[in-house]
């Protein structure tokens, strides 16, 4: 497990994947999620047996997000990770929506960027964020996160197309010290 101040990150167990299925029939949990459509255990278990595959080829890591009493609540991780260029993009999300708005979300982003940059090594942290996501956008930010641009009309939500940011952060900017 790794360690956060509020929360402990660890790997994702097949015993988890009915939780998510609850999770992503919520359309507000779905709201800011590259997910639009519910899934079924079935597909719940293929996206596991696919994770799998690509944490055995180092393309990612996909890790469960628990509080300090062992509740899961979400997961989050680094996804397209590029080895030679030294970076990757970071993806969260918060499914037990009595934890929203708690900083859970902000420790998980923190213990994460401390495994990326302290352990795996890596240079540079990106993500992207629904404009009108500003519950993410303060957590990022809070982070160290900063914006860089903005895709214009790049996500078709709710019968239209919306901006999100692109936000980055470097190692040398991640304060190992909080």
């Amino acid at each position: 497990m790794i360690v956060g101040e509020k929360i402990r990150l660890r790997p994702i167990e097949r015993d988890d994947l009915p939780r998510y299925v609850e999770w992503f029939s919520d359309p507000e949990v779905r709201r800011h999620l590259l997910v639009y459509l519910p899934f079924s255990l079935a597909q719940e278990e293929r996206w596991f047996e696919n994770l799998l595959g690509q944490l055995e080829r180092q393309e990612a890591v996909v890790l469960a997000i628990e509080t300090a009493e062992g509740v899961h609540i979400g997961n989050t991780g680094l996804h397209a990770i590029d080895w030679k260029n030294r970076h990757a993009e970071l993806g969260i999300m918060i499914g037990e929506k009595t934890h929203w708005n708690r900083g859970y979300g902000a420790d998980a982003v923190r213990t994460l960027l401390r495994l990326a940059f302290c352990e795996m090594g890596l240079h540079r942290v990106v993500l992207r964020v629904d404009v009108d996501n500003v519950r993410g956008i303060r957590c990022y930010e809070k982070v160290g996160f900063q914006k860089e641009g903005i895709m214009r009309e790049i996500v078709f939500k709710e019968g239209r197309y919306e901006d999100q940011y692109l936000m980055s952060i470097l190692q040398s900017e991640f304060d190992t010290n909080e």
